[in-house]
């Protein structure tokens, strides 16, 4: 990975401005910043100032030109990109097979035509057993992104699954802390919901894990803990020092489920321990070469990978919020 260029799809938000931290150890040769957002590009430039390695680039996945372009000498695309809000996705959904799969397809083509290295697709927990539109589609990139395996080309395309990220633009934690302060209450969907979660640092050595040893055709996944949503509201409002902070039951949005599933009881027997931090799911398709690397390899000894499974506990929810620096609070 060192002294090469990279492009970052949707790379104005906490998973690009990590990346981009992370890069600088891989003395990258450029850094090229691929997103619709105009405002947080002109915020992330007066960031990197007087680091010339950058290239900002306003643009949307959905525009294959326009991407054809930016692919041009890169050798690592990192394809972020795509609508992610449920409810958005949920009553727009032809916006998201818009951005989400057809735009992950102009990737895949844009990368082949300019002969990429690799193309790491993000996805999510929510791509397993889909309730919502927003995971069918990106079950669809997924998809995609294997068979593009299966083309006449040099680039591999890999997949890697991430559950929720800390503090990330949209989050739980941010939404719980505002409602404190302001309406001193918490809404949560169910009290039994449960989620997975993992720090921006641990998403970011997810992708570069991918990057490094993904051969094709194959999905990473970390092995991440699993919290109860009415744990961490808890552990919030105690950190808070506010009295009197309710928390309220407000149901079940449409599409949301329960409980998230990283890999399912189908994909089960196509999985294998990569490491003690990580698994690899194997697709049903065959790629020549790939089932073959992982022979060595141990299945996995789990029926499936479910949020529901067991959670970490509530101090242990504390410990991980401490360590990432979210029980502060800005008390104006």
């Amino acid at each position: 990975m060192n002294n090469s260029t990279f492009l970052i799809t949707g790379g104005t938000g906490s998973w690009g401005l990590e990346i981009v931290k992370q890069l600088f150890d891989h003395k990258p040769k450029e850094i090229r910043i691929f997103s619709r957002n105009e405002t947080r590009q002109v915020e992330m430039q007066q960031q990197f100032a007087n680091d010339d390695r950058f290239k900002f680039i306003i643009g949307d996945i959905r525009d294959k030109e326009e991407l054809m372009q930016a692919c041009e000498g890169v050798d690592y695309v990192f394809h972020l990109a795509a609508l992610k809000h449920v409810p958005v996705c949920e009553y727009q959904p032809l916006e998201a097979i818009k951005t989400n799969v057809l735009g992950t397809q102009n990737v895949i083509e844009s990368a082949i035509e300019n002969d990429v290295k690799k193309v790491i697709y993000v996805s999510t927990d929510k791509v397993s057993d889909p309730s919502n539109t927003y995971g069918i589609t990106k079950a669809l990139g997924e998809k995609l992104i294997i068979h593009a395996n299966l083309k006449e080309a040099n680039t591999k395309f890999i997949c890697v699954r991430s559950g929720n990220v800390l503090g990330s633009s949209g989050s739980v934690i941010p939404i719980f802390k505002n409602q404190i302060k302001k309406i001193s209450q918490i809404g949560i969907t169910d009290q039994r919901m449960t989620r997975f979660f993992l720090t921006i640092e641990a998403a970011v050595q997810l992708l570069f894990k991918a990057t490094i040893n993904g051969k094709g055709g194959e999905t990473y996944v970390l092995n991440m803990p699993s919290i109860k949503i009415a744990d961490l509201a808890q552990v919030l409002i105690k950190s808070s020092g506010e009295k009197n902070i309710e928390i309220k039951e407000i149901g079940v949005r449409p599409g949301e489920k329960l409980n998230e599933t990283l890999f399912t009881e189908c994909e089960s027997s196509r999985t294998v321990d990569f490491d003690k931090d990580y698994f690899v799911v194997l697709p049903s398709l065959t790629i020549p070469g790939l089932q073959e690397h992982y022979t060595s390899s141990t299945p996995v000894n789990l029926k499936e990978y479910s949020s529901a499974t067991k959670q970490i506990s509530i101090s242990e929810v504390e410990q991980m919020l401490m360590k990432g620096g979210f029980l502060s609070w800005n008390k104006s």
